[in-house]
This record gives C-alpha cells, sequence and structure tokens, in this order.
C-alpha cells in the first residue's frame, strides 16, 4: 500500500488507498472488525509467498462480499502487484471496473476507472495475444467515457473486431453497448455471433434475453432467460 501511495502521489490522484480503506473500516460493525483483525493478522503470520497471496486473496473477497468493492480491488491490486500475473491483472482490473458501476460520485468513479484501466493495461503488456483484457477496457472506457474521446470505447471495440473477428468476447461488448444506447436490433445482431461463436458463454444468454425482450420478442427472450446464468 505504501507503494501504491507513493505511486498515486506522482500521478497526481486525488484519490488514496489508505483513504478508502478507512473509509470503508469506519462503517463496519464490531463483528467485521474484529473479523478484519484476524484476517489481517494471519496474512502477517503467513509463511510463504503463496500463503500470503491465497490469504490476501480471501481478504478482497472478504471486503467484495460486503460490498466494498474498491478496497477489494485495492487488495486484488496486491495480489497482481505479487503474482505479476495477466490473469490477476485481470481480476483486480475487474474488481475495480465493479466498483466503478455501483460508484456515483464523479471523484471515486474517475479514480475506479483509472485503476481498472491500468490494471488491464498490465494483463495487456503480459498477454497481448489475449483479447478479453482489452475488451474489458473498452468497457472501462464505455463506463467512464473520456472527456476529450468519448468514443473511445467503440473505437477499441471495431479496432479488435478488426483483429480478432471470431473473438465472441469482442461481440458480447458491442452488444452490451448497444443495449445500453438502446439500439436493440444491432443489440440482437451482435449477440447472436457472439452466441454462435461461443454457444457455452455463460453471459450471452442473458444479454440476447434483454435485446429481444425490447424488441417485444418475448417467446425468444424467455427461452434464452432460462439459460441465463
Amino acid at each position: 500500500m505504501k507503494i501504491q501511495e507513493r505511486s498515486r502521489a506522482l500521478r497526481g490522484e486525488q484519490v488514496s488507498s489508505e483513504q478508502l480503506v478507512e473509509s470503508a473500516k469506519a462503517r463496519l460493525t464490531s463483528e467485521e472488525r474484529a473479523a478484519l483483525v484476524g484476517l489481517e493478522q494471519s496474512i502477517g503470520a503467513a509463511k510463504s509467498d503463496s500463503e500470503r497471496i491465497e490469504r490476501l486473496k480471501g481478504l478482497s473477497g472478504w471486503w467484495y462480499a460486503r460490498g466494498h468493492r474498491g478496497v477489494a480491488g485495492i487488495v486484488a491490486e496486491q495480489v497482481a502487484e505479487e503474482m505479476n500475473d495477466a490473469s490477476a491483472w485481470s481480476v483486480a482490473g475487474a474488481t475495480y471496473y465493479q466498483a466503478l458501476q455501483g460508484e456515483t460520485e464523479v471523484r471515486l468513479r474517475k479514480h475506479y476507472a483509472e485503476r481498472s484501466i491500468r490494471a488491464f493495461e498490465s494483463a495487456v503488456s503480459l498477454a497481448p495475444q489475449t483479447p478479453e483484457y482489452r475488451v474489458n477496457m473498452a468497457l472501462v472506457y464505455a463506463e467512464n467515457p473520456p472527456a476529450d474521446n468519448p468514443m473511445k470505447a467503440v473505437q477499441m471495440l471495431r479496432e479488435l473486431e478488426q483483429q480478432y473477428p471470431q473473438s465472441a468476447a469482442v461481440y458480447n461488448a458491442l452488444g452490451r453497448l448497444a443495449l445500453k444506447t438502446g439500439q436493440w436490433q444491432r443489440a440482437v445482431e451482435r449477440l447472436e455471433k457472439a452466441l454462435a461463436l461461443d454457444p457455452n458463454n455463460p453471459n450471452t444468454p442473458c444479454l440476447l434475453s434483454k435485446a429481444y425482450e425490447n424488441l417485444g420478442q418475448i417467446d425468444k427472450a424467455a427461452a434464452l432467460a432460462s439459460r441465463c446464468q
């Protein structure tokens, strides 16, 4: 956390990890505080790096389960720093993205978006041939568009569509954007393609069901809803 704080200061960020953690702790019950102390002590008592990492993952999950997704992201980022693994960075990015989606305060939304983007950039640097990491980065930009380039998410996804025409993740993301902007027919076209490319994807039926429902095609929507996980 000290490393993160020094990095934050150099970047001129207005929100600190310590502030977020202290704010979250203040909202815990006495029982939760006692449980947190035990978790933190177990991390300090870890006898190996692998044991410490697993306990940090547990702490991140503990915060997440209590609705403090920003703090869960901070701990997930610590895990990623120690593992330096693309999937770990992706988890950190996704956790910050979840925090972004549930946040209304502009200052915190900006912070979560920036942390999520940096985490996904780290994942991309370690696994540049995995399109899902860049797809997820585009979804962060869609949730919190840059003021100087509000179409950045669409531009990224169109480039990815050209590079990875067989990627269901790309078409799922394009479908999400179409749903977000009320383009129901376009959403159906993109999501049907995603489903054809990856029939076992657990997310596509949920998205496609919503698209069909908004088009008034209730039977198709209901059939897909039964497959929605």
